[in-house]
């Protein structure tokens, strides 16, 4: 009878993972002391090729990063990992993913070797009390998390985790769950949500791919509604973004790029105000419109 199995007949084997998860704990906040509140940032990362193109939207990602404290980890939550329940990255070398087409080799030999945090993991796992959190060891970073977080810390030196969006659930469970997070901006957690407030693929105008800040009549009605909406923190009307109207509808025909917005949201605090930045239509049917909380 080999280790294991000896463990397992003794009943034993729960108890050794709970003392390796208690361990990673331990070392998690030896690493991670209590520091000044991190802002909060929700990005609008729009095409893959931002990822390697210079302009306005990849200044404001540098601009922003260069504003803010160094984190000690980031938790990503991007449009891009969508799953049947709540998972996050726990793997120590994520790898990076091109969940795309039809773009040039360049762009998929783009590489974001930042460790991952199985750690951090494993204390997201434990703090979330509404759900059950699974841990991840095949997902990795996807273009939502690195085409942006590669912007704001080019050298790839600091840990980044990812938690996947259940698309089952309803606008406010994820923002509910995002509330359980806020312990992290004390921690040195940089949080950030990786998507588009304004984001309809099917409607883009080609023909106006050239034309800086263009937007269609909708586009711009819902993204004003939703900035003024974020400035007066009336969150139960960005949750209920159905109820909104038909240029909502129109912004908003599928939800994962919009319900990374409503995790920044959940972390914002009494004092907390939100500054607009990459604030512009692309293509008639985006918008790069950025948040930062905090």
């Amino acid at each position: 009878m080999d280790r294991k199995e000896f463990l397992k007949t003794m009943g034993l084997l729960p108890l050794l993972g709970c003392a390796k998860k208690s361990n990673e704990l331990n070392k998690l906040n030896e690493k991670l002391p209590a520091t000044e509140k991190l802002p909060a940032l929700f990005l609008g990362h729009g095409s893959p090729m931002n990822a390697i193109e210079e302009n306005d939207f990849v200044r404001g990602f540098r601009s922003i990063g260069l504003g803010i404290e160094r984190p000690k980890a980031i938790l990503c939550i991007s449009a891009h990992w969508e799953t049947n329940g709540t998972y996050v990255t726990a793997m120590e070398n994520p790898k990076t993913i091109h969940d795309f087409g039809g773009f040039p080799k360049e762009l998929f030999d783009v590489q974001y070797p930042a460790p991952g945090n199985s750690a951090l993991a494993i204390e997201t796992q434990a703090m979330i009390k509404s759900t059950n959190i699974q841990l991840d060891q095949n997902w990795g970073l996807d273009h939502g998390a690195w085409s942006v977080i590669k912007h704001l810390y080019p050298a790839a030196d600091i840990p980044v985790i990812q938690m996947s969006l259940d698309y089952s659930k309803p606008p406010s469970y994820h923002y509910e769950l995002a509330k359980e997070l806020s312990v992290l901006r004390s921690r040195g957690i940089l949080i950030i949500g990786s998507g588009n407030m304004v984001h309809n693929l099917g409607m883009i105008a080609w023909d106006k791919m050239h034309l800086p800040g263009y937007g269609y009549e909708w586009a711009n009605e819902a993204s004003d509604q939703m900035k003024k909406y974020i400035s007066q923190k009336n969150h139960l009307n960005l949750i209920n973004y159905t109820n909104q109207g038909k240029a909502w509808k129109l912004a908003i025909p599928s939800p994962e790029h919009y319900l990374p917005l409503l995790y920044i949201l959940a972390l914002q605090e009494e004092n907390d105000h939100p500054e607009f930045f990459n604030d512009t239509a692309v293509a008639g049917s985006l918008t790069m419109t950025s948040v930062k909380i905090g």
